[in-house]
Formats: structure tokens, C-alpha cells, sequence
């Protein structure tokens, strides 16, 4: 693991000079002789290495003065893999704050949230990432401003705002410091040729770290799409966004070394919280070569990763929502669970309007179905007593499944609800709570899988043929169901 590499200096300096963008997001360079700081992968001349200074996040580097590479834009690399695959306070604190909790809550807001004092919180964060909440999402802030400033044509005061800013002064100074550039000069050094887009639909670019295998990723979530919700259109991904503001649609197309990413926020001040909401859905930050490497060890495993390298988890937008699809899905044909959601959607979603589509609601709330009639349920009353138990459970908050969640007490919660097995605790750990190594033996496709490649497939031997995969369990299960021909393996063509 990599997640001291900043105090590793001789290995950060082979990283920098070798231009190396697997390190992007694991540490930053602050330059001495120059101010500035960059990402591993900075196309300019590495510089001499007594004059670097490594840092664990962006913003500890402009804590410690460092101003954002023109060049290399080290504000906007992939996020750290860490806050991916770790389950500590640290790595929940860093999800929150990315979801935004620290901008519309303050610090306290975040302390509650994961238990703990504000005292303990920021400790903790300047152990590990050398800054605090604040400074983490200042840092969020000056991103989510540049892209404003540089792809819309809104006036300052409305990006400010939009960006989370308090005041015009706080955005100016932050931009200055940041940039080293007013916020105008930022905008007119990339206007020439470029006009910026007015305030409707915005487009930007989403990194990863390479390399992404789209097949399974966006097939997945095009073959279970619940309609009016979501949609493959145009070779794009439509969804619908619940977000703290207001709603959103985005559309999301795979490029070989980005996701295009189209935006229509009915409020700009959801910009930072989608954005970070797609690249969980799309698992962005995760680390494939960390991942293939050790699932690689084993020879089953091997042909399969050397085929389709670079598989990634299709998580969610919104984890009520599918922790209530699970259950819609259990011991049903993916074409079942899309009509039985889609059911639902209609008759208690939130109607918007798509002008570029086919979307038509926001997926319900829990306080929504909190209000169904379980009657009108067209499965058995088994499962209908489930679907009420977690919507009521979801409604009145006592199960978290959010991206700041703890994930063992997520699952003991849904554990005690009446009809969640295994499959359904597993299914929702891995996409929804994003836990890297959650594993579903008993799934056909992944026991169909298994007996095909000669790999245990009674669910207990396969759990403990599977203990070498961890902590990756979850990437092998997209690596197992590949195996098979279902839709969700196969990129839409049209």
C-alpha cells in the first residue's frame, strides 16, 4: 500500500522523475525554487530533487504556500485510492467532505456524522493529510471554482456562490493563492478560442487512472437502468440526481483516457457534490494496477484480468435508492427488478423535465415510500414485509449507507431487518457502501462462473478459495460475472 508514499522521498523522487501518472492523487511535489506544486506526472523538467517537498494532499501543499502547476493542474488528478479501500474515520471523513458535508454543515456537522468531537476530527486529519476539514474543503472549493470560472460564462459573484464560497472576498483571495491568478486572468487564459458555455449543461472531463475497462462498468448500468431514471442514449449513460439543492441529470460517456461528463444542475451549488457522485458511481479513484496485480496472483484469475484489464465496481448515486432496487432484484430476473422499480418510480417519484431525454422522474425518497401501500406490491408478502422494513428503517434513519457510513455497522443493521441474506448485504456493501472486498458466493452468476473455471462453487469453499483476492474480493466478482454472456458485460453499441 501507498498511503505513507510521502514520506517515502526517494521513491516520490524515481515517481516525479519518471513522469509516472500511476501516482497521480497518492502525493503532491511542492517545487521550493518555484512556488509551485504539481502531480507525479508533470509534463515540465522534474525539478533537482533537494529542492522537492512531497505532501500527502493538495491541500497541505497550499497550506505550506504551494500554488497549483499550470501546467499539470494537480488540482484536478483522481482522487487517492485510499479513501477507497479503507473503512477508518480518516478515509470516511475524506468521502463526506468530497460528498460536501463540510460546506453545508461546518466541522461539527462532519464530528456527528462519524462520532466523534471536532477536536478528534481535525487531529486526526492533520496526522494523516498534514490539513483540516476546513482546509480539505477550501481545497474542494478552489477546484469546483476553476471549473466554473474556466467553462461557464457566469459572473464571479454567482460562481463564488456556487463553489461554496461565503463571501466575493474569500473566492478572490482563495483563487489567488491557489492559482496564482485573479479569477478573470484565470478565465481569459483559456477563453481565446474556447468560449465559455452559458449556465445550462456543463461539460467537463473526469480522470482516472488507467487502465478502465467501460464494458462491464457502463454495461451494468445500462442493462439494469430503471426507466425514467436512467438510460443508455446517444453512447451515454443518463441519470437522474437527487442532490442537497436541488436535482440534476448527468450524462456520462467513456473516452479512452476520460469520462466525458455533461451536467444540467437546476443549482450550481450541487456542481462539487455530483461531480463527486459520478466518479463514485463509475469508481474513478480506484487504483487498477493495485488491484490487477495481486488478483493476477492467482491463475484462475490471470487470463481473465489479462484480457479486460482495469475493471471497475458500478456503484450508485444514491445508496437508499439501491439498497430498495436490491431488494426489488432478489430472487428475480434483471428485467423483473427494472419493472418492479420502475413501478415504483412512477408512482412516487419526483417528476422533472429532460429536454435532451428520456428521463422523466427522481428516483423516491424513503419518506416517498415510507407512504406506499404494500398491497399494491406485485410480489410475495415476504418481500413486501422487507422492502416496507428497510424503506421505514431508511426513513426514520436508522440504517446509514451513505459514503461516510461505517460499513461492518451498515451490515449488522440490514442483517437485523427480516428477509436480507447474504447476497442482498453483499450486493449493497459493494455497490452502494463501495466496500472493495465485498463478496456474493452465493450469486448463480458467480457460482456459474466458478464451476465453469473449476473453482469451488458450493458458497463456503468458494469464500475461502476467495481469501486470496482480498482486499479485492469485490473486483474479482466483475472479473467472475465477465465470464458470462448477460447484458451486463457488454458495452452498448447503440
Amino acid at each position: 500500500m501507498l498511503e505513507d508514499m510521502h514520506e517515502d522521498a526517494e521513491r516520490c523522487v524515481r515517481a516525479v522523475q519518471a513522469k509516472d501518472a500511476r501516482f497521480d492523487g497518492w502525493f503532491f511535489t511542492g517545487v521550493v525554487t518555484t512556488g509551485i506544486y504539481c502531480r507525479p506526472s508533470c509534463p515540465a523538467v522534474p525539478p533537482k530533487p533537494g529542492n522537492m517537498r512531497f505532501y500527502p494532499s493538495a491541500a497541505a501543499a497550499q497550506q505550506a504556500g504551494f500554488r497549483a502547476c499550470k501546467r499539470c493542474r494537480p488540482d484536478t488528478t483522481p482522487g487517492s485510492p485510499e479513501w477507497n479501500h479503507r473503512a477508518d474515520v480518516v478515509a470516511r471523513a475524506m468521502r463526506l467532505i468530497a460528498d460536501g458535508v463540510v460546506d453545508r454543515e461546518g466541522v461539527p456537522g462532519l464530528a456527528t456524522r462519524l462520532g466523534y468531537s471536532t477536536r478528534q476530527i481535525e487531529r486526526q486529519l492533520n496526522a494523516e493529510l498534514g490539513a483540516g476539514p476546513l482546509a480539505l474543503a477550501r481545497a474542494q472549493r478552489a477546484q469546483t471554482a476553476r471549473l466554473l470560472i474556466e467553462t461557464t460564462a457566469l459572473p464571479m459573484g454567482d460562481v463564488a456562490f456556487a463553489a461554496g464560497f461565503a463571501s466575493i472576498r474569500a473566492f478572490n483571495e482563495t483563487v489567488r493563492e491557489v492559482f496564482a491568478l485573479t479569477p478573470t486572468a484565470l478565465r481569459d487564459r483559456v477563453a481565446k478560442g474556447h468560449p465559455p458555455a452559458g449556465s445550462g449543461a456543463l461539460s467537463l472531463r473526469l480522470p482516472f487512472r488507467a487502465p478502465l475497462c467501460p464494458d462491464n462498468l457502463f454495461g451494468h448500468l445500462a442493462a439494469t437502468a430503471v426507466p425514467g431514471v436512467e438510460e443508455w442514449r446517444d453512447g451515454a449513460f443518463r441519470r437522474t440526481l437527487r442532490l442537497p439543492h436541488g436535482h440534476g441529470v448527468a450524462a456520462l460517456r467513456p473516452r479512452p483516457d476520460h469520462v466525458a461528463c455533461t451536467l444540467t444542475l437546476t443549482d450550481l451549488r450541487d456542481l462539487t457534490i455530483a461531480i463527486s457522485r459520478c466518479r463514485w458511481m463509475l469508481d474513478l479513484d480506484a487504483d487498477p494496477v493495485a488491484v490487477d496485480d495481486l488478483l493476477r496472483e492467482d491463475p484462475v484469475l490471470a487470463p481473465l484480468v489479462a484480457k479486460a484489464p482495469g475493471r471497475r465496481v458500478p456503484r450508485t448515486v444514491d445508496a437508499p435508492e439501491f439498497a430498495v432496487r436490491a431488494v426489488l432484484g432478489q430472487q428475480v430476473s434483471t428485467a423483473a427488478a427494472r419493472t418492479y422499480a420502475g413501478r415504483l418510480v412512477t408512482a412516487y417519484g419526483d417528476p422533472i423535465e429532460d429536454p435532451g431525454g428520456g428521463l422523466t422522474h427522481l428516483f423516491p425518497a424513503p419518506s416517498a415510500l415510507a407512504e406506499l401501500d404494500p398491497e399494491s406490491l406485485a410480489f410475495p408478502q415476504t418481500r413486501r414485509t422487507t422492502l416496507t422494513t428497510l424503506v421505514n428503517a431508511l426513513a426514520q434513519g436508522e440504517i446509514d449507507l451513505g459514503v461516510g457510513s461505517d460499513w461492518e455497522e451498515a451490515r449488522a443493521r440490514l442483517a437485523a431487518l427480516p428477509g436480507f441474506g447474504p447476497w442482498t448485504i453483499e450486493t449493497i456493501a459493494m455497490r452502494a457502501l463501495g466496500d472493495p472486498d465485498a463478496f456474493i458466493p452465493t450469486d448463480l452468476g458467480i457460482r456459474g462462473a466458478a464451476k465453469a473455471l473449476d473453482l469451488p462453487s458450493t458458497p463456503a469453499a468458494l469464500t475461502r478459495r476467495a481469501a486470496q483476492w482480498r482486499p479485492w474480493r469485490a473486483y474479482a466478482v466483475q472479473y467472475l460475472w465477465a465470464t458470462g454472456d448477460h447484458p451486463i458485460n457488454l458495452l452498448p453499441t447503440s
